[in-house]
């Protein structure tokens, strides 16, 4: 009897050892072997699994324990897919509640209103922890991968700051940024002015380019944005620079010559009347605001005084005094 009561004391004594090793153990800073360890869980990995690849990725501890401590907490199950980061200092019991509870490590990347698709498939290929998914593929290709074939890229974009998972494609941050156009274009068309010589949504989204390729300062946005739309509504070619700087793409140098205003092409807005086929850049929200709520006026001309505001004339005559004044004498 005494040696039951004695190995049943053993017992006792090691379940009780055993559960304070535990207990220091979970709440015991992980060695790592970097200052930092990531690791993107897929859908469908096991605990087994996961604990693995965190040791792998660089936590110095032993799978298995990592995998006992999941098994055993009841949490295994809920652990989400995602990326993660943990730093020095970071406990096995913090280790498992950050994926459970989907503490993802995050980056961002900044759209800029006015920049082109290239610019914003440039910016995509630079950013950190984004998996460059979209690289092989040519625009229509990535326009046929997010649905929406035989639509051309320029403008169909939002430009915003857009907050990714680590570990997550471009193609989803695009397929992001492509909805929140999708979104704001839609809501500012609902609220457009009377009388406006625009079809369609697309044909705001296009004027609204231009608008924010031509805006110095914020304030002269509708007063440019109306200066369009007097001349669409008399048939005036829109006469605007950035379209034809557009269409010549590769071959503009920075200097816009007056040969490059006389070479013929669907951008080239002052030989062609109209729109332009496509937008020239990806417009904001203030750009697609002003263009269908343009501010009033018989404002046909403008000319840029050197300060980033601009000078608005009703006839050419006027007009032309002010390209002398803010234009002609600064060369």
């Amino acid at each position: 009897m005494k040696f039951l009561r004695r190995l049943l004391l053993l017992l006792v004594v090691l379940a009780v050892a055993a559960g304070a090793a535990a207990a220091w153990w979970l709440n015991r800073p992980l060695a790592l072997a970097t200052p930092s360890v990531e690791l993107s869980i897929e859908a469908g990995n096991t605990p087994r699994e996961i604990a693995r690849d965190w040791v792998a990725a660089g936590v110095q501890a032993p799978a298995w324990l990592l995998y006992e401590w999941f098994r055993w907490s009841g949490d295994a199950r809920r652990i989400r897919a995602g990326s993660y980061q943990v730093g020095t200092g970071a406990t096995p019991r913090q280790l498992l509640a950050k994926m459970v509870q989907g503490d993802e490590a995050y980056e961002r990347v900044r759209l800029i209103e006015g920049w082109t698709f290239r610019q914003f498939r440039a910016a995509l290929a630079q950013a950190p922890h984004l998996k460059a998914a979209s690289a092989g593929m040519s625009d229509a290709q990535l326009m046929a991968a997010l649905g929406h074939p035989g639509v051309a890229p320029e403008g169909r974009f939002f430009p915003d700051t857009y907050i990714y998972s680590r570990g997550v494609s471009d193609v989803t941050v695009l397929r992001r940024a492509f909805s929140a156009m999708q979104q704001r274009l839609g809501a500012v068309w609902a609220e457009r002015a009377a009388g406006l010589p625009l079809k369609t949504a697309d044909e705001a989204l296009v004027l609204a380019s231009i608008v924010e390729k031509e805006t110095g300062r914020g304030e002269d946005r509708a007063r440019i944005a109306g200066v369009f739309v007097n001349r669409l509504r008399i048939g005036m070619p829109l006469q605007t620079d950035p379209s034809v700087i557009y269409g010549l793409g590769d071959n503009f140098d920075g200097n816009l010559r007056k040969r490059d205003l006389q070479a013929d092409h669907p951008f080239n807005t002052y030989l062609r009347a109209g729109l332009p086929p496509t937008p020239i850049a990806m417009p904001g929200l203030a750009a697609l605001r002003a263009t269908v709520q343009p501010e009033g006026g018989k404002a046909l001309y403008f000319v840029a005084r050197g300060d980033g505001s601009s000078v608005f004339s009703d006839d050419l005559a006027a007009h032309n005094r002010a390209v002398n004044e803010y234009q002609r004498k600064s060369r």
